[in-house]
């Protein structure tokens, strides 16, 4: 009766020294189960990790060989095995010579590159966000026929209209100028199609109504509100068109003629052919490296910009 009384004036506490409680097998097992598997947590796939492996070498390889081969001069190039190193590391050297090579004309075929990226990818760029902008949110007669001219154009290879544009250049007097490569880069009708869907989805038109009920203009309307919502789309455009105007070549193979307004494409290839000319020194070590060269600005470009065009891909994927 004491003993009751004492445990009912505890509270049913354990007395002191007391061994703890232990946890149950059963808590033990299911702590130890693995989660089932979801959709969110979907079962690995064999096939598929070779398939994604094979997809990165496939990518990797060509990158790995091009820094390999770089590090090489010219005797070491024809002796040495493609995916290793030679004896000797002439990067530094093999750069100089690069740069420094024909009076360094390749510093003139960088420059004459970001004159077109600059010029056409920029130009492209803007007329893209104007023209998506105002075909997603203004109503005119004709839209649905822009609508489809857009959609035909899309589907038309840059190459079909290579020798029409050649053609007509060439009767304006344009080719061999510099304005044969930026004009053409400034059509971008992928582009136009991809912000003409972003802006109908990343800009509410109540959100316009509200603006211009508010006394905004249409110019003030787009710069305050419209232009920061659509800069994913707006980014992921320019990414792009600065992509496809940099790894231009069949463009200005056929509208210029002067190796001075060359791009880095056409003069690393005419670097190329002179070895197949009578006479001509071959260079491989110096197109290797300044092929090295050439992509490293893109890639630099492509990483900064990365996080604005995941975003770009992704908005309006979702609605809330």
């Amino acid at each position: 009766m004491t003993t009751s009384l004492t445990t009912a004036a505890t509270g049913g506490a354990q007395p002191t020294g007391a061994a703890p409680a232990t946890a149950s097998p059963s808590t033990g097992s299911r702590r130890g189960k693995r989660r089932p598997h979801t959709p969110l947590n979907p079962r690995p796939s064999l096939p598929l990790t070779l398939v994604t492996g094979l997809a990165l070498i496939y990518t990797l390889l060509p990158l790995a060989w091009l820094v390999i081969n770089a590090t090489k001069n010219q005797k070491g190039l024809l002796d040495s095995f493609g995916l290793w190193f030679a004896d000797d590391v002439n990067l530094w050297d093999n750069i100089t010579r690069t740069l420094t090579y024909d009076d360094g004309v390749f510093v003139r075929w960088l420059l004459n590159t970001l004159l077109y990226v600059v010029a056409g990818a920029g130009g492209a760029t803007v007329l893209a966000v104007l023209g998506g902008y105002s075909l997603a949110k203004f109503n005119f007669p004709g839209r649905k026929a822009v609508f489809a001219v857009v959609l035909g154009a899309v589907a038309v290879p840059g190459t079909a209209l290579a020798v029409p544009t050649f053609l007509m250049f060439s009767k304006m007097g344009l080719t061999n100028t510099p304005w044969a490569v930026i004009i053409p880069s400034l059509i971008s009708p992928f582009g136009l199609y991809l912000m003409w869907v972003f802006a109908a989805e990343a800009i509410p038109t109540e959100l316009m109504e509200a603006a211009r009920i508010d006394g905004s203009g249409e110019l003030r309307t787009f710069f305050t509100i419209a232009l920061p919502l659509l800069m994913p789309g707006t980014v992921t455009v320019l990414l792009f068109s600065m992509v496809a105007t940099w790894n231009n070549y069949f463009l200005p193979l056929i509208m210029i003629k002067d190796p001075d307004w060359y791009p880095l494409t056409l003069g690393l290839s005419a670097w190329n052919s002179q070895a197949q000319t009578a006479g001509g020194e071959a260079v491989f070590d110096l197109i290797i490296t300044g092929s090295l060269l050439t992509i490293v600005p893109i890639v630099v470009v492509f990483l900064l910009l990365q996080r604005f065009w995941q975003s770009g891909l992704a908005a309006g994927s979702v609605k809330e």
